[in-house]
């Protein structure tokens, strides 16, 4: 497959040759001396063009609503890697066909950026998150906390492709942090103030929110994403909210709202949605998202 998709990428470079620098020729009119950078799903999209901004061209290699643990890049893709001089992935395992996708390209000018990199990881210590997902958690940009750091990555590396730009990125880069830093303080006050700490979730991604917080997660992705809860499972989810005061059951676009509408009715919540920003769903920035996040998992924590 693998070389299948080398010979695709060799007839496509041909045309692309001397993209790699700006010059006087034709085609440099649109998005000129902009750096091009391939990113591989949409929180990583939200870095870039929070950091680069004007000066970059960003550009999704996988499409909004597919799952990035799901997807393999097809040579179209690749054709678009070799003509990029940043990829940008999450790391972490969630995307394991990003090494064999950069050489298949042989962009020797390619400057691969792992954003994760410097993020403390958390285990995965149920099977199913194991046998899906690896050893560690990948969700890391669900943190504020380790978002700052993704940002600090992915500057390191516009940085390194356009030198003279430098205090330009740094200064995105300390805005951004800036931002950051003011909401995970107001939301690490709220949260100190609540006396329930869990919420249920469909997806078992934001084990590094509650990190930051000091809150807890109770995941049911194998019931909300693969259909129909049998009765064992159903009676222990409800169990589980009834228990710790659960009054909204938060979903993602992706999940299965009869199984969510079950539940909630089952417990006497309300269903709402909370964004993974694997896609662009919602409107508005990566921070914008995250308030939203967090605005309905603290209220829903005060019912």
């Amino acid at each position: 497959f693998v070389l299948l998709l080398c010979l695709v990428v060799a007839v496509s470079i041909p045309a692309c040759t001397g993209g790699g620098q700006a010059d006087s020729g034709q085609g440099d009119t649109v998005g000129e001396n902009k750096i091009k950078v391939s990113v591989t799903f949409n929180a990583m999209k939200e870095f870039a063009e929070a950091i680069g901004k004007d000066k970059v061209t960003v550009s999704n290699i996988m499409p909004d609503g597919m799952e990035p643990h799901d997807f393999e890049p097809k040579a179209q893709d690749l054709a678009d890697l070799a003509e990029a001089q940043i990829l940008v992935y999450s790391g972490l395992g969630l995307e394991s066909w990003v090494e064999d996708a950069v050489q298949a390209v042989q962009n020797e000018d390619l400057i691969a950026v792992e954003a994760s990199r410097g993020v403390t990881p958390i285990e995965n210590e149920e099977p199913e998150e194991i046998e899906e997902h690896g050893q560690y958690d990948p969700h890391t940009w669900l943190s504020l906390r380790n978002a700052m750091i993704e940002a600090g990555n992915i500057r390191d590396a516009l940085t390194e492709a356009d030198p003279q730009n430098k205090e330009y990125y740094e200064g995105n880069y300390q805005d951004f942090v800036s931002e950051s830093e003011d909401l995970f303080s107001e939301y690490e006050t709220k949260f100190r103030s609540v006396g329930k700490k869990s919420f249920v979730t469909g997806h078992a991604a934001f084990a590094y929110l509650c990190r930051d917080f000091g809150l807890e997660q109770n995941s049911v992705e194998d019931v909300f994403a693969e259909g129909e809860p049998t009765a064992r499972q159903l009676s222990e989810l409800v169990d589980y909210c009834r228990e710790h005061g659960v009054t909204t059951i938060f979903a993602e676009e992706m999940a299965s709202p009869e199984v969510s509408e079950t539940l909630a009715n089952e417990v006497g919540a309300e269903v709402q949605t909370i964004y993974t920003i694997e896609s662009d769903e919602g409107s508005g920035t990566y921070l914008k998202r995250m308030e939203d996040n967090l605005s309905r998992i603290y209220e829903s924590l005060t019912k």
